[in-house]
């Protein structure tokens, strides 16, 4: 048995574990990186980047089949290869991986342990079965696994997750998608573009990340018209029948309204779990909740008064890339420089749902905002220019402004390319403008632009304003006129 002694250990080596190894190195600290599994992040190999893919194959189908507006006709059938659209998602998976692979492969041998840690006390780690860590600080950066509950283990293949889509070698007939979050609905629309049959089952009325009722009921109608979706609905059995899923779904309140079908698969997205499980954090004196995560301070990520920090989605938080990895930055360097730690400066609270139209949030959320506190500005994609040129012009947007402060507290909405505004509104809400700011920022911009969403009205008889020019130049990078604040009084 090997002993080796570092300054921090960091459990895992994903989109929080890398940087909160540079971090730790950067301040002069030695550092030693522990994976178990294959190099590679969950963005890289089963998250972002292929989904994006399969989506990318989706737009493409979708377009072809709707050219006819436009006066452009394609004479014949639109053929959809299924192996062939897998084997593009998976190779282009593959060399993303790739990169983060040779990424991990060029930090020092000295500096990576290959194996699953578990604590044996609070500072002394056992890295597999030939390698005890003994480390002045730890990181945990496990990252999270997808959840399959109870009733659906039962169908072996046949019930899958996310991650599992991107093995596939071919397109199913088939699929009920059991989640109508940002996952479930990502994939079932992108499936049901690319030709197959799509049912998408969700509960309690979530649509996606929105809380907002009216965009939240617009999005519903929007998603419904392109696959069948229940946003309201409850699976109440399933059994497996040789190579198919038979299930039974009520939809809404109604007692009498009950579905049975049959499925190819079951793609489950109910969440993910931290993976804290093999960890062994019982031989240490760190609490921990319900769900068995250790408790931390999400200003420092410092678990108790312990030289112990945990970042990325492991901590349950925010499960989005650019959090971990500024948690694992923040991680990193408390933990080298422990007991002088520091809080995390997080960004403008940002969720993007890469739909179409697309859907997303920036700031607060509107069930979050005490009621009469703040007035709603509101624009309709429908009519806008851009989006009607595009023949996109589907969205709803709302716009939340604090009544007194007249400070911009976030939005929520749906429409057409809604990365690009979210990032325009979070950097706003970053800056702190307000309704009336003077200071704005004056640069070239690009007309007319699908983004540039003028006239927002408050309601309850307020004046109307103009918010933000939204601007998105789609060929290559341009100078924008990023915020026009307009003084109203």
């Amino acid at each position: 048995m090997k002993t080796v002694q570092t300054d921090v250990a960091i459990i895992g080596a994903g989109s929080a574990g890398l940087p909160a190894y540079r971090a730790a190195k950067a301040v002069g600290a030695s550092a030693i990186l522990i994976e178990g599994g294959p190099y590679g992040t969950t963005c890289a190999r089963v998250g972002c980047m292929p989904s994006k893919l399969l989506i990318a194959a989706a737009e493409a189908a979708h377009a072809a089949a709707h050219t006819a507006p436009f006066g452009v006709h394609v004479d014949g059938t639109i053929r959809i290869d299924g192996p062939e659209v897998m084997a593009r998602v998976k190779g282009e998976r593959d060399r993303f991986v790739g990169f983060v692979v040779e990424s991990t492969e060029g930090i020092p041998e000295a500096d990576r342990l290959i194996g699953y840690a578990r604590f044996i006390d609070d500072g002394l780690l056992q890295v597999g079965d030939h390698t005890q860590v003994r480390a002045r600080s730890v990181v945990i950066a496990t990252g999270s696994s997808p959840y399959l509950p109870e009733m659906y283990r039962k169908l072996g293949d046949r019930a899958i997750v996310n991650d599992d889509v991107f093995a596939w070698n071919d397109l199913p007939r088939k699929v009920a998608v059991v989640g109508a979050g940002v996952i479930g609905l990502e994939l079932g629309q992108a499936l049901s573009r690319l030709g197959v049959d799509v049912t998408v089952i969700g509960a309690r009325g979530r649509v996606g990340p929105l809380t907002d009722p009216e965009v939240k009921a617009y999005a519903e109608k929007v998603f419904a018209d392109g696959f069948r979706f229940f946003a309201r609905a409850e699976v109440e059995a399933v059994s497996r029948e040789g190579d198919s899923v038979r299930m039974r779904y009520r939809i809404g309140s109604d007692t009498s309204d009950v579905v049975e079908d049959t499925f190819d698969y079951v793609l489950v997205t109910a969440g993910r779990r931290p993976n804290v499980a093999g960890l062994a954090l019982g031989n240490t004196s760190l609490a921990v909740d319900q769900d068995g995560v250790p408790v931390y301070d999400p200003l420092t990520l410092q678990v108790g008064s312990h030289p112990v920090f945990i970042a990325g989605d492991v901590n349950n938080v925010l499960p989005l890339l650019h959090e971990a990895a500024d948690e694992g930055k923040a991680a990193g360097t408390n933990a080298a420089r422990f007991p002088d730690v520091a809080p995390l400066v997080r960004r403008a609270p940002i969720s993007v749902l890469f739909s179409d139209p697309g859907v997303a949030m920036v700031g607060a959320r509107f069930v979050d905002l005490a009621p009469g506190s703040f007035v709603v500005g509101e624009v309709s994609f429908e009519d806008q220019g851009r989006s009607r040129i595009m023949l996109r012009n589907r969205g709803l947007m709302h716009v939340y402004v604090d009544k007194s402060t007249r400070r911009f507290l976030g939005a929520e909405w749906i429409g057409p390319d809604a990365e690009h505004i979210a990032h325009l509104l979070s950097w706003a809400l970053q800056m702190k403008l307000r309704r009336h700011h003077r200071d704005h920022v004056s640069l070239q911009r690009i007309w007319p632009n699908d983004g540039l969403i003028s006239d927002i009205c408050a309601k309850e008889h307020q004046r109307p304003f103009q918010l933000v020019n939204f601007l998105r130049e789609r060929q290559k990078s341009s100078f924008l006129r990023l915020f026009s604040f307009l003084n109203a009084d």
